[in-house]
């Protein structure tokens, strides 16, 4: 398995990563929210990673960047979206992917990691429910058991609640 920065070229394999991976309700969705991100540009910037199985794009993952709401203040980065094919699930593309992209996000000095997920998957990173309690996302969400973080500079999350502003892609209401 390689893990990759992904490109503009990969969009019809990330593409097709997510209608394999989501059932056909959500999958165009969420393509099209990989694929919006894959092409945005943000300070600190996205990152966007594919796995490849033989060659072949099996996964994807984006990491993208979290101010403070009303501010260009960097707070640390969002994990979202993230699949992989169903016949390379459970063979550790999806970890690695995410592993990858904490290093990356790493070499940004965000104060936190978010995701809104699996908490039983993701908890396995080290994302727990406590280190994203302080960060209110920019929609109610439908599952809040689902909102995690993994704190990384504490003493900038200890001034309060921190209403966190995304990638325009992510800002849409439907998504969380």
């Amino acid at each position: 398995m390689h893990i990759r920065s992904a490109t503009p070229h990969d969009a019809d394999a990330i593409r097709s990563v997510y209608e394999a991976a989501f059932p056909e309700a959500e999958s165009a969705t969420v393509a099209k929210l990989a694929l919006d991100l894959l092409t945005e540009r943000t300070v600190p910037p996205t990152i966007p990673l594919v796995a490849q199985v033989d060659g072949v794009v099996s996964g994807h993952v984006c990491f993208s960047p979290v101010t403070r709401h009303g501010t260009a203040d960097f707070v640390g980065y969002i994990l979202a979206p993230l699949a992989v094919r169903p016949e390379q699930q459970k063979r550790g593309a999806g970890s690695s992917l995410i592993k990858a992209g904490i290093e990356q996000a790493m070499a940004h000095d965000p104060a936190v990691i978010l995701v809104y997920g699996d908490p039983a998957y993701y908890g396995r990173f080290g994302f727990q429910v406590e280190a994203a309690a302080g960060c209110f996302p920019p929609y109610p969400l439908k599952f809040p058991s689902g909102w995690h973080g993994m704190t990384l500079r504490s003493r900038e999350l200890d001034s309060g609640a921190i209403e966190i502003a995304c990638a325009s892609p992510l800002c849409d209401a439907s998504l969380w």
